[in-house]
């Protein structure tokens, strides 16, 4: 098995990302492809404090910055790292592909070449936000910032169908982000995608707020890439200003040093665990679900350890036929 990486994708490429495939072939023995310019990935890899025999180089001419429109950029670049991974997947000689670069331009790029599954229009980011009852899927988390109905339909059966096989939910609860849970809330997008899914054989409880997604209300999530770009960075967001608000507030005086030194030492394993759970790094990558091929869309601020697990969860998906049941999964969901 070989796991395909955009090496000259994201804010701290090449660098990171050669280490974090490096940290992979050592620790986990993942065979990991790494595309982009040969000469510079090259000296990356003298650079490192330790090689490995799993770490191989295609070479791929152009990359695609952070900045650039999507689909021109697609279009232009044809010899660009996404173009050179998604290709070697799509004839099978990786078995996923892994890019912390430019989303918008991986979806393009993905849909292009390796083209759609046959029921879904709209490819869509699904991630997984931990809450009290386990870990919830959302989706979209930044793919599609323009929806139609049929397209959160779409996505609701693909989001059903990943809490089904990963996290293995027996029926998973289905619920449309909202600023409400009354049937008349929201937008008319909203309203009309609420018709449309409880005519499915879906497990729909109907639109749920944000606030009772962390209580673990429903296993599934959906809302259009806009919505869900803006949730789960304003996530990532409240749990590193709450880290650096408490750190501030105990500096301001001796005796809350003193107490929160004896607090850290009883509930140090404690406080690290909580950490992991919202740190994306521990995730590593999420699925770009609705294509034909395994792809996996990063942070852009991945670090090693992010690009490690990125790796590792891509293998986990090869090896437990992800794709495969996707497609067969989604066959069963039908309107009722």
């Amino acid at each position: 098995m070989k796991i395909a990486l955009d090496a000259m994708g994201g804010d701290f490429a090449p660098r990171e990302n050669v280490e974090g495939a490096l940290l992979a072939a050592r620790r986990y023995g993942i065979s990991v492809v790494l595309i982009g310019d040969e000469p510079t990935l090259r000296k990356e890899l003298h650079k490192s404090r330790f090689t490995s025999q799993l770490i191989e180089i295609v070479h791929a001419a152009e990359s695609i910055d952070m900045g650039e429109k999507s689909v021109q950029a697609v279009r232009e670049k044809k010899q660009s790292s996404l173009h050179v991974g998604l290709d070697l997947l799509k004839k099978n000689e990786v078995q996923a592909f892994v890019s912390p670069g430019h989303t918008g331009a991986l979806m393009t790029a993905s849909a292009l070449i390796l083209k759609r599954l046959d029921q879904v229009e709209r490819p869509a980011i699904a991630g997984l936000i931990p809450t009290l009852r386990g870990n919830t899927v959302v989706l979209d988390l930044g793919a599609n910032v323009d929806c139609k109905p049929h397209h959160l339909v779409q996505f609701a059966t693909m989001g059903s169908v990943y809490a089904h096989v990963i996290e293995g939910k027996t029926k998973p609860k289905v619920g449309l982000l909202c600023n409400g849970t009354e049937p008349t809330k929201g937008t008319e997008l909203l309203r009309t995608t609420y018709q449309l899914i409880e005519k499915t054989n879906l497990n729909f409880v109907g639109f749920v707020e944000s606030l009772d997604v962390f209580k673990g209300k429903v296993d599934v999530v959906v809302c259009d890439g806009f919505v869900g770009n803006v949730f789960l960075k304003t996530i990532e967001g409240m749990v590193s200003a709450t880290s650096i608000l408490i750190r501030q507030d105990i500096q301001r005086n001796m005796f809350s040093k003193a107490l929160f030194g004896l607090f850290y030492m009883l509930f140090k394993s404690t406080l690290k665990n909580l950490g992991k759970k919202f740190d994306y790094s521990e995730y590593g990558a999420a699925p770009l679900l609705g294509v034909n091929g395994l792809v996996f869309v990063c942070h852009g601020k991945s670090s090693r350890k992010a690009i490690q697990n990125a790796l590792i969860r891509a293998r986990s998906s090869v090896e437990g036929h992800f794709l495969e049941t996707l497609n067969r999964e989604m066959l069963k969901v039908h309107v009722v």
